[in-house]
């Protein structure tokens, strides 16, 4: 069969042309974004807020709301529409990058040191945020990994399913005491 048969009948079956052959590309640069710690994240929340380009509540949680009105800002004040606080976008907010990464991150719970209160209150957290369907039952199983799994990979965080600082962050919660109420 010829190349055009098999184009044309790949047509009538599936609706689509087929494809030209993929050219070889370069894959894009590794991009290393360094996640703010609540503080930081409350302070940029702050600074769109007063912008107006933020309606959400200053948490210190990075959601969708907080990514679109970051956006937003940044098409709204032409600058390179990244979606990541830049030295540009900080400067146009009035914030010094430098000391946004200085302001204090909390230490990174370990799974060995959380009781069945702090995994309860993170189920409850995942529940009210939307990535948990289950019972509180303080144990960490495998429908509590998947939610947290899920709840990174929204927040734009390394999809491990592992509880650290700012996964556990990422829900409103104190990464130093988990099992405090959201904030």
């Amino acid at each position: 069969m010829s190349r055009s048969a098999a184009a044309a009948l790949l047509m009538l079956l599936f609706g689509t042309p087929l494809a030209a052959p993929a050219v070889a590309q370069s894959p894009p640069p590794l991009v290393f974004a360094q996640p703010l710690a609540p503080p930081a994240v409350r302070a940029v929340q702050d600074r769109l807020h007063q912008s107006g380009a933020y309606g959400g509540t200053v948490d210190g949680v990075w959601g969708q709301d907080s990514q679109s009105a970051l956006e937003q800002f940044q098409q709204g004040h032409s600058l390179q529409v990244t979606g990541q606080i830049n030295p540009a976008t900080a400067s146009a907010l009035g914030l010094d990058p430098a000391q946004l990464l200085q302001l204090p991150a909390a230490q990174a719970p370990t799974l060995a040191h959380l009781g069945a209160d702090a995994i309860r209150n993170i189920q409850n957290r995942l529940r009210t945020l939307g990535f948990y369907n289950g019972g509180s039952d303080g144990l960490l199983g495998a429908a509590t990994q998947d939610a947290v799994t899920r709840l990174q990979q929204n927040r734009g965080l390394q999809p491990t399913g592992r509880l650290d600082a700012p996964t556990v962050s990422a829900m409103g919660l104190d990464p130093t005491n988990p099992a405090a109420p959201a904030h």
